[in-house]
């Protein structure tokens, strides 16, 4: 097993170019004892781009390149690193490619340990109650088998538990409902918004439905539309827009 701590060497030793791809590079030749160096840059350059993009709060990750029992070789120009496998960070696959008429492929295990501060239950909640601010924190876990925690939250704030949720549980997704806000036959106001211009008009929601669910409304001209809730009897029109000639409440 090739472990994250060699970083001097590996600044010493090679230098990376990258592409969108995930693929990576080494500049020159290239020892085997280098080519381990080469897919964990790769692997480590992939999952930040992960966490960035997953908006994680203050993530910190360790990488593990298991090596296997076949015997690494020298190549006598660059070797190309690609992502094979990357759907779950605890075991990512990466190719190591050595081109050329004497050239060879090798496969890597990269077992990434992932933590960053996620949404926890900051005391017991009854199933079904809402969340509020006072109802979440954040605590830093591990989140490498975690594939819906919240970084956010603002994000599960009004949502309420499917079950009773426990002190310090970490909170996910599919733990959660949205609460619904607009019931069949409420009075609801449809709002469209242009730029900065926003346009309103009543009218009757058909379908019961949570925030950002979408509903039959039928409008103030007896029309009946898709529209997306987004508030308590606030929606807004997904196939057509509200004209600007409509009524407005």
């Amino acid at each position: 097993m090739f472990n994250k701590t060699i970083v001097t060497a590996l600044s010493a030793m090679l230098l990376f170019c990258t592409s969108f791809s995930d693929a990576f590079c080494a500049t020159g030749p290239t020892a085997a004892e280098q080519v381990p160096l080469a897919v964990e840059a790769a692997a480590r350059s992939h999952v930040q781009r992960w966490a960035d993009s997953s908006g994680l709060v203050e993530p910190k990750f360790e990488l593990n390149v298991v090596r296997g029992s076949r015997p690494l070789a020298a190549c006598r120009q660059a070797v190309t690193v690609d992502a094979v496998d990357t759907r779950l960070p605890s075991r990512m696959r990466f190719a190591a490619v050595c081109a050329g008429a004497d050239g060879w492929r090798y496969e890597f295990v990269v077992r990434a340990q992932i933590s960053a501060r996620i949404a926890v239950v900051a005391s017991d909640v009854p199933s079904g109650k809402v969340l509020t601010d006072e109802d979440v924190l954040l605590e830093r876990h591990d989140i490498s088998g975690i594939a819906d925690s919240v970084s956010d939250p603002q994000d599960v704030v009004g949502m309420s538990g499917k079950r009773a949720l426990r002190s310090g549980e970490v909170l996910r997704m599919n733990l959660l409902t949205a609460p619904t806000v607009v019931k069949r036959g409420d009075a609801v106001r449809i709002v469209a918004r242009r730029e900065q211009i926003e346009v309103s008009m009543a009218g009757e929601a058909l379908d019961s439905g949570a925030r950002g669910t979408l509903v039959r409304v039928r409008n103030a001209n007896g029309t009946v539309i898709r529209a997306r809730v987004t508030g308590a009897a606030t929606v807004e029109p997904v196939d057509m827009p509200v004209s600007t000639n409509s009524p407005t409440q």
